[in-house]
């Protein structure tokens, strides 16, 4: 038998369709409200930072491996390199270059510090210079009567003599004759002895021997010519001083005329040092001023003197002035031309001063790190005045007691420029 629906059974059918297609989107409804919301993946660029109510300084640029400070992450987490636990690094830290670095790690990098205190400063300067002659002491051998070298008794540059040995005999006109005088004057002092009136005769004596003095004749020659009662062709011209001939200008047999340098000598029981000084340190050097003089040419070997002189002028191209150092050279150790090297103390009295090798140049910048505690390294700009290798005197910049980097400092100096952009570097 063939059943046929009612109106009223499709109608309630109809009706319960309905309520059952409600009740799966209420449900449905519920479990999405009840599961959590997808996270959200932070922006690469953007860096992490505390909670609203922390102070700017005090957010945090990103987190990084304290052994591989190249490691920028934006959440905690492990090195991806070592495995350690990233570390937080501030943003004031990125805007001051700050860095931190425990003991355990400054031990194994090899990073020290030293305390900034008062001391005396002593500087070293370096000079280079020349060994010359005593200028003051230089003697000139000349004629004052025109004649002819008869013989070179020193005939060679740099030869030692000393006062009264023969340089050479000279045959002059003036000279044979003058010697004829003495010898007519003696005679007539000689006769007139015996008539009473000597007078007039040993005034032609007197004068007579003090031409030929006068004409650089030994005193003794004179006398050897008196004795041998005939004058003598060529006459000994003898060294006034004792020394080394530095310069030589008379061959034998040449003729000289009055007032021609035929010789130079010098005498070296003291001796001179000219040196170039840097023009900037000019202002270090004064008279009095004690130096140590070591050579080439005898190593081992050091001389102690003074500074003599300093020359009121400068050398446009090397931009050095020279200074005079006087020794004593008594021994003839030090002879001229020789090339000399100078070291000159400065005492620059108490000073603030700060280890040369904490000092680290960043362009027209003079840069350490200061040791603020907690681990805490800071870059900071100071001024430093004159330095002697080991230490630089601080005009500006630190104070006494701090403590700064002095060993170490250049992966320090890395270290700070990964982290920040300071204008410095």
């Amino acid at each position: 038998m063939r059943i046929t629906p009612s109106r009223y059974t499709i109608g309630l059918a109809a009706l319960v369709l309905l309520l059952a297609l409600g009740a799966l989107g209420c449900a449905s409804q519920e479990d999405k409200s009840a599961a959590p919301s997808p996270a959200v993946a932070p922006d690469a660029g953007a860096p992490a930072t505390e909670s609203p109510g922390t102070e700017a300084g005090d957010e945090i640029s990103h987190w990084t491996c304290p052994m591989h400070t190249s490691v920028h992450a934006n959440e905690p987490g492990k090195c991806p390199i070592c495995g350690m636990t990233l570390v937080p690094v501030l943003r004031k830290e990125v805007e001051s270059g700050e860095i931190r670095i425990d003991a355990e790690q400054r031990q194994r990098v090899g990073i020290r510090t030293e305390r900034i205190e008062r001391g005396t400063l002593e500087l070293g300067l370096r000079a280079v210079g020349r060994v010359t002659a005593d200028e003051t002491a230089l003697v000139d051998v000349s004629v004052k009567v025109r004649g002819w070298i008869a013989k070179l008794e020193i005939d060679s540059l740099g030869a030692p003599v000393r006062r009264g040995d023969v340089l050479f005999l000279l045959y002059s006109p003036e000279l044979y004759a003058t010697q004829q005088e003495l010898l007519q004057a003696l005679e007539s002092q000689a006769a007139a002895s015996g008539g009473g009136t000597p007078g007039r005769s040993d005034a032609l004596v007197r004068a007579a021997r003090k031409r030929l003095a006068l004409w650089n004749v030994a005193s003794a020659d004179i006398d050897a010519i008196v004795r041998r009662g005939e004058p003598q062709e060529d006459l000994p011209i003898r060294s006034p001083a004792s020394g080394y001939v530095i310069q030589k200008n008379v061959i034998q047999g040449a003729a000289v005329e009055p007032g021609v340098l035929l010789y130079r000598i010098a005498p070296l029981d003291k001796i001179w040092i000219d040196a170039a000084v840097q023009e900037a340190d000019l202002a270090l050097v004064s008279v009095g001023q004690r130096a140590s003089v070591s050579l080439p040419s005898l190593p081992g070997a050091s001389f102690e003197g003074s500074v003599a002189y300093l020359y009121p002028s400068l050398d446009r191209e090397t931009r050095t002035g020279r200074i005079r150092i006087e020794l004593p050279n008594l021994e003839h150790r030090l002879l001229p031309d020789m090339y000399a090297n100078v070291a000159l103390s400065v005492e620059r009295g108490e000073r603030l001063l700060v280890p040369a090798s904490a000092v680290l140049y960043a362009g027209p910048r003079r840069v350490v790190f200061v040791d603020l505690g907690e681990g805490r390294l800071a870059p900071r700009t100071i001024e430093i005045g004159a330095g002697n290798g080991d230490f630089y005197e601080v005009l500006s910049g630190l104070e006494a007691g701090e403590r700064v980097v002095s060993s170490g400092n250049f992966l320090v100096a890395s270290e700070s420029r990964l982290r920040s952009a300071l204008a410095q570097w």
